[in-house]
């Protein structure tokens, strides 16, 4: 059974018309279009080992730019030739614009959590999801609610918590990501948090933390 996920990718302008992709989508002409009116693709970012369908096609469309993926990726995706991988004591050169970490402990998701300092917006993939109830099936509500991340309260999802053997891990982990000063979330599932979104994500990672 494939659950539908509505994903968003994020575009960054780390320097004028210099832009640093987040997750990105397969893409189209329309899409493609509308990037390279922003500036020039200098860097792609896989964020975890599941986000993978965009690296490819953008890595053929922008052979320049560089490729930045989750400390697991290549082993899941031997096929995609990634370069640099985001290990906790590496500093890109965009590091200046956005601040990075793993979020670690689980079995399942090695998910790379970003903070862009500027806009003190908090970049999340898989970690919080927050789906909206009207764009969903009878179903998929269910499922979703079941899951714990249907609507504006939404969260980590109940399956991938279990997958947090290492219950240390992930609390220093959601510890450090509280430490940024975050106002705003761009989630990739779901409704992002324009305003006031620390308390959220504090709430949200309860189970990391108690």
């Amino acid at each position: 059974m494939t659950i539908p996920f509505t994903t968003r990718m994020t575009i960054v302008e780390v320097e004028p018309r210099v832009l640093w992709i987040h997750s990105p989508l397969l893409p189209n002409r329309e899409l493609q279009q509308k990037i390279d009116d922003l500036g020039s693709v200098r860097y792609l970012v896989a964020p975890n080992k599941i986000h993978s369908l965009g690296v490819q096609p953008w890595r053929e469309r922008y052979p320049l730019a560089e490729v930045w993926v989750s400390p697991e990726f290549n082993e899941r995706h031997p096929e995609i030739h990634a370069e640099n991988s985001l290990l906790q004591n590496v500093n890109p050169q965009w590091a200046d614009e956005i601040d990075y970490m793993c979020f670690e402990g689980s079995s399942f998701l090695d998910e790379v959590v970003f903070f862009h300092k500027r806009s003190r917006t908090l970049i999340l993939t898989d970690l919080i999801q927050r789906h909206e109830a009207e764009r969903e099936s009878w179903f998929w509500r269910i499922v979703k609610r079941a899951g714990g991340v249907l609507g504006a309260s939404g969260g980590t999802a109940y399956d991938l918590r279990f997958s947090f053997k290492n219950k240390e891990a992930a609390k220093a982990s959601a510890l450090s990501v509280l430490e940024w000063d975050f106002d705003r979330v761009v989630i990739s599932h779901g409704m992002c948090i324009t305003e006031d979104a620390h308390p959220y994500v504090e709430k949200a990672f309860e189970w990391a933390i108690k």
